[in-house]
Order: structure tokens, then sequence, then C-alpha cells
């Protein structure tokens, strides 16, 4: 496991020499020391994004000899796949066939910007029809420049990936700070760049205290893009920090998905995919469709095998075999989970299942996946995102009331509906106000499309190529055609 910070191509302790403990959430044990980036230490990462991006000539390179670079990266992650995927579950818990699938997806995302990078080669640059045929104007792209990334702590890795790849492929430089609780294999994706030969200052990772580590990103006047994943309180305030320097900025935010489901749909596929949607990762996943509305004709009975199937996780340490729901990620996610379902309870809700710590687990983060019923539409629970296993369910009559429930947040990040009705399946989707839609599934995710929410849920698009747009900016050239140089204003 690697403890230094990656700065310039070279791992370096912090400059004051401060470390933080990585924590296993499924004993509770200290078991790594991480290197605390100071502000001093994000300040030598920019300088040094700064410069492999204006003098070194990263962004000259064509989009095949970046390709080359983010191939190697994507193979030396198959390389070390297991290893890769075994530190993800010590570090955030996650069931270990759930972290395999993260690192295969996170090689893939690799893979998937090395091919636009190619593209990029092959894109013409756009001529410009214009009134006055004394000039010829076009449109070129061009990177932006160093892009700050601060991730969270979900998909370590993978989130890593989805910033990382596009903006390397785009031609710009990165300066990424991990979540602090989950650095471990932010620092093996600097080893694995560092042994194919990235660049110095192409990819700095500066793990560290958001506090600390994420504002000294967010305030570096020389910082052209700021790019983050998180809760919607930190994305406020990097928008409003982006907002002196006019950086450019994308967010990707929370979510209180729902999940509509009409008494044409099958139980017991139903059940599945609301369990897939709200459990997997512990439901700490900023999509999860964490609002179950049922209509009413099935209600009672899709709720009876709901709670029935629930009960039967498996919960434990994601090492274990079998094993499908881990522990929180953290003493502090696990306690903040624990008062929202207490709340909710005092609230009026009622707890159907779940709520507690599972019995014989005296130590981790562990905690029974929960459905919550009778949930007050003005209460936190089914307003806030609760960010754990909890999902809130209640039933409905019509289409049109669904769909005003459903629409009925601040958030706009995913939405799904099951029915065999094809056509009331495309109406309903169309009229969720959100970024990602599902039909007859939740969560499936997928590199080639975007991702990204309206309102509260975030700005901007990631993944597909969306996800390189958003490290690149549009450039006019036009050119004078005639020798006069007096006569362009007189016709």
């Amino acid at each position: 496991m690697r403890s230094e910070l990656y700065i310039d191509g070279k791992w370096t302790a912090a400059s004051d020499g401060k470390t933080f403990e990585v924590v296993n959430p499924a004993t509770e044990e200290v078991i790594h020391r991480i290197s605390a980036a100071t502000a001093k230490d994000v300040d030598s990462a920019v300088k040094a994004a700064r410069r492999a991006f204006d003098r070194d000539g990263w962004p000259k390179l064509t989009g095949a000899q970046r390709a080359r670079y983010l191939r190697a990266i994507a193979a030396g992650i198959r390389a070390r796949q297991a290893e890769i995927a075994r530190l993800e579950v010590l570090d955030n818990g996650k069931p270990l066939p759930e972290a395999d699938w993260d690192i295969a997806d996170a090689a893939g995302c690799f893979d998937f910007y090395a091919g636009l990078a190619e593209q990029l080669d092959n894109d013409p640059e756009e001529a410009i029809a214009l009134a006055d045929d004394r000039f010829t104007s076009k449109a070129v792209r061009e990177p932006i420049g160093v892009a700050g990334a601060i991730i969270p702590w979900n998909y370590p890795l993978l989130m890593a990936s989805w910033k990382v790849a596009p903006a390397l492929a785009a031609g710009c430089t990165v300066v990424l700070k991990p979540a602090e609780v989950t650095s471990l294999t932010a620092l093996e994706l600097a080893a694995i760049a560092d042994e194919i030969g990235l660049p110095p200052g192409v990819l700095n990772i500066v793990p560290g205290a958001g506090s600390v580590a994420g504002q000294a990103i967010i305030d570096h006047s020389q910082v052209d893009k700021l790019a983050f994943t998180g809760s919607g309180p930190v994305g406020s305030k990097i928008m409003a920090a982006a907002a002196r320097d006019i950086k450019r900025v994308s967010l990707e935010l929370g979510g209180k998905s729902p999940f509509v489901v009409f008494d044409d749909a099958d139980i017991e596929k139903a059940v599945e995919w609301i369990l897939f949607g709200i459990f997997w990762n512990q439901g700490q996943v900023c999509s999860a469709t964490s609002r179950v509305l049922v209509q009413d004709g099935i209600y009672g009975a899709l709720l009876k095998r709901l709670i029935e199937e629930a009960n039967k996780i498996r919960i434990g340490d994601g090492l274990d075999e079998g094993v499908l729901l881990g522990p929180l990620v953290s003493k502090r996610q696990y306690e903040q989970v624990v008062a929202a379902i207490d709340a909710a309870n005092s609230a009026g809700a009622t707890v159907a299942c779940g709520g507690t710590r599972p019995e014989g687990f005296d130590r981790g983060y562990y905690l029974r996946p929960t459905v919550l019923t009778d949930v007050p539409l003005d209460s936190a629970a089914w307003v806030e995102e609760i960010f754990g296993p909890v999902v809130c369910v209640r039933p409905f009559k019509t289409e049109e009331e669904a769909v005003a429930l459903a629409n009925d947040t601040r958030f706009g990040l995913a939405a799904a509906v099951m029915s065999r009705d094809d056509t009331r399946a495309e109406r309903v989707a169309k009229a969720f106000r959100a970024g990602i839609v599902w039909i007859n599934c939740s969560q499936p995710t997928f590199t080639e499309a975007p991702w990204g929410g309206y309102k509260e849920s975030g700005i901007g698009r990631e993944l597909g190529r969306w996800g390189l747009n958003n490290y690149l900016e549009t450039k006019q050239i036009t050119k004078y055609m005639s020798e006069d140089p007096w006569g362009w204003y007189i016709k």
C-alpha cells in the first residue's frame, strides 16, 4: 500500500510530515497511514501540472499519442485488478465482487477515452460560414488547462477514472484529491501512471482533508477547471469559490431518486431491482433509487416480498464469500445513517425492517437493510439524501400522482419506472425531471452514456463524449483575406 503524495512524477511525504489513518470499516482497525497534503503540497502539484501543460507539451501530443498512455494505464489496472479490488474492500467496505466490477469498469473507462482521444485527431476544424467573404473563420477545440478533481469515497478508483481519463484524453493535466477515507486505490493509480512512464506533472495525486487539500485546489489561481463529485452543500461552496476566478466547473452531486412501480409490473422482478437500486454499495450511491412509489393494487404484496428479501441479504466483511452487504464506509457515515433512521421514526415513519446493527457484529460499521413506510412527505427521510441502505416506500393511485410525487424534490439525478406497458413507461420516463432515467431496471451505468442531473443534482455531464467535452474549450479563429488593411469595415 502506498503512503506518500504523488507530485511531479515523484513520491513525497507531506511538507509538514503529517499523516492520517486508514481504517478498515469491517473491523474498525487502523491498517495504514497516508501523508496528508498541505496547501504548500497542493501548490507544488498545481505548478507541476501547469508546467506540464504550458511548457512540457502534454496538450501538444496527438490524441493517438495520449491514447497510448491511457491504454497503458488500463492495462496496468487489469494486470493488478485482484490486488486493487482487495484494497478497495479494505478501504471502502463494499463486497469484493462489487469492487472487482468497479476496477474492471475503471480500466474500461481509460480504454474508452483512449478511443475518444484518437478521434480528436480526426475531428475536423469546423468551418463557419460568414456573411462577409473577405474573412474566413473556423472553430477549434482545445484542452482547458489544469484540472482540479475532487472525488468521493463511494467508488474510489472508478470516480477517479471518470475524471482523470477524459481530462488526460482531452490534453489537460490533473491534480486529483481522493476522499480522505478512501485514498488507497487512487495512489495505486498514481503508481501505475508512474510505471507506464506518464510524463511528470501530467497526473498529481494529493490525499488529505477536504478543508485543507481540497480547499487549496479550489482556491488556486492556476487551476482552470474544477470537477467535483460529492454532496450538494460542498458543491455549492465550490461553485461560489470558482466564481471568483470564473473557473470552469462541473458538479455531480446528490439525489433522492424515485422508483415508480405500476401494478402491471412483475412483483418478483420489481423487488429484485428495488433491492439493487438501494442496497448496492450499502446504499452509498448518489443515484440510489431511495424513494419507491408502488401503485396501490400491488403495494401490500410487493412490500411483503421486499421485506422478506431484504431480511435475507447476507451481511458481513466484504472479503467474505457470499456477502452482499458490507459495512458503511466510516464511523461518521454510520452514525449519520442511524440518526436519519431514528429521526424518521420520530417523525412518524414505520421501520418495517432493519434499522439496527445486525446480531453478532460488535465491531464494524454494519447496518441491516432498512425499509421505511408511512414516511411523511415533509420529513427529512423522504426529502433528504440518507446515503445508506435505507429505502422509503409508499403507495400511489394514479400515474399523475406518481409523477408529481417523483418530481417533488429539489434533486434530479436519476429516476426509474417499471411497467409492462411500454407506452406508459416511455411517457413517464419523459415526464421525470431527472438526468438519468431507467425503464424496468435501476442503476445500470455505461461509460458511453451521459451521467449527470437536473436541479440541485449538479451541472454538466460525465461519461461518454459529454465527459470529454468537460475538458475542452472552443476557440474561434478568423482570418482576413484582403490585402487592404483599412478596408475591412468599408463595403
